[in-house]
């Protein structure tokens, strides 16, 4: 299949760039992808369309405040990028200005409560850095560092709270699984209360997610690796879901793939964790998700390829027309789909 298979005109307009202010007050599109029929609704009405006996898979990865701003010893701004904890105190970053930031540069944050240096530049540019610092990491980064937000949002977000999940718990991305930012502990509380068990996985987003798909045949493209984590408790309730006939709701398409990476051909999911670079388009079959909890994506985008493979490339485009007629906010802070 061709890369610009998968376009759409949006206007720009229509980016939101900051959340609205009551989380499941966003709209909701709810695609049939058998018939392709469309439904308007609002993502507090999504309880009316779960079932008793079905499972919602959330994923509770917590966006680190990984952008740090400071400057070189020699003077002048930079940033840092935390992209994966290596170890030893030690992190790949992306740098800038990249040119500035060789090997042996030092920076400095919040006064000097944070030092770094470019221990080596990497293969495809980014850095490995060592932090120098009192106490421990995290504390300091969540001192000084600043939310990672995509580069299609231009605007200062007021509560860092916002671009996280009601959920997150296990800190690790680079970026925000952003389906999940619709719900409300009382959403949540409410689905429960209908005897839907609501289950984690982790997959700790990276920077990957944005990278555009720079080759015409989109089998060739390269997809990114995430780490991701399925725990025992929600591989039972998720292969008694299916067994007892419910289905399997992923929310966001980062639950999807890792649901879909731990799973057998007939659909059982295991237990386990590791790095997955599942890349999921049109013509695949899926062996464990049913129906998918997602927001509108990029054009061209691997999630509006892997959105398209669920529910059929001429619905999703439909759909997305149909939502840009009828003016949702797109991408990380705007609307949401339910695809079933």
């Amino acid at each position: 299949m061709k890369k610009s298979d998968f376009y759409f005109d949006l206007p720009p307009e229509l980016i939101a760039q900051t959340p609205i202010k009551q989380r499941d007050a966003s709209r909701l599109l709810c695609l049939d992808r058998s018939s392709g029929t469309i439904q308007h609704r609002h993502f507090y009405d999504l309880p009316e369309l779960l079932s008793p006996g079905d499972c919602l898979v959330v994923n509770d990865s917590r966006v680190l405040p990984a952008r740090l701003l400071g400057h070189r010893s020699g003077g002048g701004a930079a940033e840092l990028l935390l992209l994966r904890d290596i170890g030893a105190c030690c992190w790949e970053c992306l740098c800038r200005p990249g040119k500035k930031l060789r090997e042996g540069a030092e920076i400095r944050f919040g006064d000097g409560e944070l030092r770094a240096v470019i221990e080596e530049i990497l293969p495809g540019g980014n850095r490995k850095v060592r932090f120098f610092y009192d106490g421990i990491f995290m504390e300091v980064l969540d001192r000084l560092g600043k939310m990672p937000l995509p580069p299609y949002i231009r605007e200062e977000l007021s509560d860092r709270e916002r671009y996280q999940t009601v959920y997150s718990s296990a800190l690790g991305s680079a970026a925000a699984p952003t389906a999940g930012l619709h719900f409300t502990p009382e959403l949540l509380n409410q689905i429960r209360e209908m005897g839907i068990p609501v289950c984690t996985v982790t997959l700790h987003v990276g920077l990957g997610t944005f990278r555009p798909v720079k080759e015409e045949e989109i089998e060739d493209h390269e997809m990114h690796s995430e780490f991701c984590i399925v725990p025992e408790e929600t591989a039972e309730q998720v292969n008694a879901c299916h067994a007892n006939g419910g289905r399997v709701i992923a929310v966001g398409t980062t639950s999807c793939r890792t649901l879909e990476s731990f799973s057998e051909p007939n659909g059982t999911l295991h237990a386990g964790s590791g790095w997955t670079d599942i890349f999921i388009y049109p013509g695949y079959t899926f062996r464990c998700v049913d129906a998918l909890v997602t927001n509108f994506h990029l054009p061209e985008s691997t999630l509006i390829m892997l959105v398209s493979a669920m529910a059929g490339r001429e619905h999703v485009l439909h759909a997305y027309k149909e939502a840009v007629k009828e003016q949702y906010r797109f991408f990380s802070f705007g609307d949401a789909m339910f695809i079933s």
